[in-house]
């Protein structure tokens, strides 16, 4: 059995205890097998053999998804998927190089169903206009197999068409056996809380935001745009999904602003003004962050968001270093 094979066979069944030798087995071989992470491991002069905790690791800044081709193993096979960020021009945009789709829709799922219970008991509705005109996003790709799964009869997307979603919400709430999620990119959600508050197809829905304005409205802070959304949908929490382009795992918040990740996805703190000053114990600062999914392209990303952690491992995401793009799922100023 290959590495690549015996990690993703252990994949699923990671732990918080496991999952940490994992990680540093699969940083050693990135190491070597990713290029343009060896070459940068190299400009810094790190030894990997050297490091030992997942602390110490070098964490790929995320720019390199726009200027490089980040891939593991990349001469043993050619990428049957490329997901891009949301960008207002091609070389503006992160792409992430998939060799096995159907790897990220089952680890995106399994976290999904780990959290929320069986797809087959929802029905996944979603609003999320600019990632469908732009394309090739992961998340209309997430979306598109949880409503494969899920076994639902309407079709789950509905771009800027509100009284046709209006009309999904009604047929999808009369079934008693499911419960329904709309899915949306804030400025999407915001647009049809204005156009329809009151309405009783809001009511009694989980409703998911992703972030992201995309230029259309102004940036919030979660407090507000939860607030506001919460005026249509009434008083439940606003849950909130934490993921990106560049990752193939996502986090979830289920109302209190707090985002819970799995094993296979853990949130590391450093120093904004020093990118290695990565800690477990740091409670705030700029997010790093290892992926276990990602073994074909880096699993240690360094972002540019900020966040508080909490030590139950959960944690806030504050907004976004100064003069970082504005982009990605529920990264908000």
């Amino acid at each position: 059995m290959s590495f690549r094979e015996e990690h993703l066979h252990h994949l699923p069944h990671l732990t918080t205890a496991t999952a940490e030798a994992a990680a540093l087995r699969l940083f050693q071989y990135q190491a070597r097998h990713c290029l343009p992470y060896r070459d940068y491991l190299s400009a810094l002069s790190r030894e990997p053999a050297a490091i030992t905790r997942v602390e110490d690791i070098p964490f790929l800044p995320i720019e390199f998804f726009k200027t490089h081709e980040v891939r593991t193993d990349a001469t043993e096979w050619e990428p049957q998927e490329v997901f891009l960020s949301s960008g207002t021009t091609q070389q503006q945009r992160s792409h992430h190089y998939v060799r096995d789709p159907q790897l990220y829709r089952r680890h995106a799922a399994r976290i999904f169903e780990h959290y929320y219970g069986p797809l087959s008991g929802w029905t996944v509705l979603a609003l999320l206009p600019s990632y469908l005109e732009q394309g090739q996003s992961s998340l209309v790709a997430m979306v598109d197999y949880f409503a494969q799964v899920s076994g639902q009869t309407q079709a789950a997307f509905f771009l800027h068409d509100h009284t046709a979603l209006l009309a999904a919400l009604r047929q999808a709430k009369q079934d008693s056996s499911r419960r329904v999620l709309l899915i949306g990119v804030s400025y999407a959600l915001l647009d049809l809380a204005a156009a329809y508050a009151g309405d009783p197809a809001l009511h009694g829905l989980t409703v998911l935001e992703t972030g992201g304005m995309k230029g259309r409205r102004r940036e919030m802070i979660r407090e507000e745009l939860h607030t506001e959304l919460q005026q249509a949908f009434g008083p439940v929490g606003i849950h909130s999904e934490y993921g990106m382009t560049e990752l193939l795992g996502q986090a979830y918040s289920f109302g209190d602003g707090r985002f819970h990740a799995p094993p296979q996805l853990r949130v590391l703190l450093r120093d904004p003004s020093d990118p290695f000053s990565v800690s477990a114990t740091r409670a705030a600062g700029a997010i790093n962050v290892i992926d276990l999914a990602n073994v074909d392209s880096c699993a240690f990303i360094e972002t540019k968001d900020l966040a508080r952690l909490h030590p139950d491992g959960s944690f806030e995401v504050l907004g976004r270093l100064d003069n970082s793009d504005i982009r990605g799922c529920n990264q908000m100023v």
